[in-house]
C-alpha cells in the first residue's frame, strides 16, 4: 500500500543538482497525499529563479510512478530562498535574505544593463528583490529602471530618517539620483560616500526581500571596500566585455573581492557580439571572443553567461525599459534571464551547501 513514507522512500535518492543532496534530506518534499492513482507532493525549492526545476519534477515524477499503483503523479512547486549565513563582524539588514554585488574592474562594460536586467529577471521568475545604485557618482540605474523622475519619501523612524524605496517592473530602488538634481554632480570624498551607501543599506524599508543587487561603482575603491566591511554578502558578479583591456581590470577587482573574503560567483561576459538589427542571424566579434571563458578557466571561476550585444538592449536602458521585458525573446534577454537563475542557484549553493 501506497503511504507517505514509501513516497519519500522512493524520492530519498533523488538530488537537487546543485546542492547534490537528497531532496528528502533537505526538507524539500512536503505536503504528501495520496487519492486513489494519484499522489501529489509539494516541491520546495531554494529559489523561484532555479535554473533546473523541470529537471527536478520530472526526476520526482518518475521517482513516485515506480509505486505499485501509482498512474498520476502531480508536483506542486513553491520555492523557499535560504537566509546567507551571518558574519559576526558584519550587519545584515533585516528582512533581507542575499546581497549580491554586481561589480566590473573598469566602466563602459555594461554593469549596470546587467544589474537592472538581472533584477527585472529575478522580480519576473518570482522573487522579491530590491537594487542599490551605489555608483554615487554616476547614478543611472533608476534611469535603466523607468524610475528617472521619481522621488523617495523620507519617513521619521525611532532610528532616524528611513527612506521609502521607489517601484518599477518588480524592482524596488534607492539611487543617489532620487535625491541631486539631474546635472548635479556629486563632489565627495570617502566618508561621506561611506555614509550614503550605508544609509541605502540600513535606513531604506526594504521590506522582505530574497535578493538585495547592489549596482558597484567601477573600480576597487571606497564603496566596495564599504560593501565589502558592512554587510554579510552571498557573493559578488564580475561583468566585462571580450577584449583584454577589460579582462585585465576586471580580474584585479575579482581579486579584491576574493581578498576580503566575499565569494565570486561567477563572470558575465557582456557585449559577447553584435547582432544587427536587419541581419539576426549574422554574429560580429566587435569587442574580440572568448575572452569572458578563457578567464574563466584561468581563474576557476563559472562563467555564468555571455550577453550579446542588440540595438534593442541599447533602446531598452535609454527608454528605462530593461530588455527582459521590453523583448523577453530576444538574445540578450534570454542570457540574462540564463545568468539570473544560475546566479540565484550559486547563492542557494553559498548558504545551503556547507549545511
Amino acid at each position: 500500500m501506497v503511504d507517505t513514507n514509501s513516497v519519500l522512500e522512493v524520492l530519498r535518492p533523488v538530488q537537487d543538482p546543485e546542492l547534490r543532496k537528497s531532496l528528502v534530506e533537505l526538507n524539500m518534499i512536503r505536503n504528501v497525499k495520496m487519492d486513489g492513482s494519484t499522489v501529489s507532493f509539494t516541491l520546495v525549492l531554494t529559489t523561484p529563479a532555479c535554473p533546473l526545476r523541470e529537471f527536478i519534477v520530472e526526476d520526482c515524477q518518475k521517482a513516485v510512478k515506480q509505486l505499485p499503483g501509482v498512474e498520476d503523479v502531480v508536483v506542486d512547486v513553491t520555492a523557499e530562498t535560504p537566509q546567507q549565513k551571518s558574519l559576526p563582524d558584519r550587519t545584515g539588514i533585516e528582512g533581507v535574505k542575499n546581497i549580491v554585488a554586481v561589480s566590473s574592474g573598469k566602466g563602459g562594460v555594461g554593469k549596470s544593463t546587467v544589474a537592472v536586467n538581472v533584477a527585472v529577471a529575478l522580480a519576473q521568475l518570482g522573487a522579491k528583490v530590491g537594487l542599490i545604485d551605489a555608483d554615487i557618482y554616476g547614478p543611472n540605474s533608476a534611469a535603466m529602471l523607468g524610475l528617472g523622475d521619481a522621488k523617495v519619501k523620507v519617513q521619521q523612524s525611532p532610528q532616524g530618517e528611513v527612506l521609502e524605496p521607489a517601484f518599477n517592473h518588480g524592482v524596488k530602488l534607492v539611487s543617489m539620483a532620487f535625491l541631486i538634481d539631474p546635472d548635479q554632480p556629486v563632489i565627495w570624498r570617502g566618508p561621506m560616500l561611506n555614509g550614503i551607501i550605508r544609509q541605502f543599506l540600513y535606513q531604506v524599508n526594504w521590506g522582505q526581500l530574497d535578493y538585495l543587487i547592489v549596482d558597484m561603482p567601477p573600480g576597487t575603491g571606497d564603496a566596495q571596500l564599504t560593501m565589502c566591511q558592512a554587510v554579510p554578502m552571498a557573493g559578488t558578479v564580475i561583468v566585462t566585455t571580450p577584449q583584454n583591456v577589460a579582462l585585465l581590470d576586471a580580474r584585479r577587482g575579482l581579486k579584491m573581492f576574493q581578498q576580503l573574503g566575499v565569494s565570486v560567483l561567477g563572470i558575465v561576459e557582456n557585449m559577447s557580439y553584435f547582432i544587427p538589427p536587419d541581419l539576426p542571424d549574422r554574429q560580429y566579434d566587435l569587442f574580440g571572443s572568448g575572452g569572458g571563458e578563457k578567464t574563466s578557466q584561468e581563474l576557476g571561476i563559472p562563467l555564468l553567461g555571455c550577453i550579446p550585444l542588440e540595438v534593442s538592449l541599447r533602446e531598452g536602458g535609454d527608454r528605462g525599459l530593461p530588455i527582459v521585458v521590453a523583448e523577453p525573446e530576444s538574445a540578450s534577454a534570454q542570457a540574462i534571464v540564463a545568468i539570473a537563475k544560475a546566479m540565484a542557484a550559486k547563492v542557494s549553493v553559498a548558504a545551503l551547501g556547507s549545511s
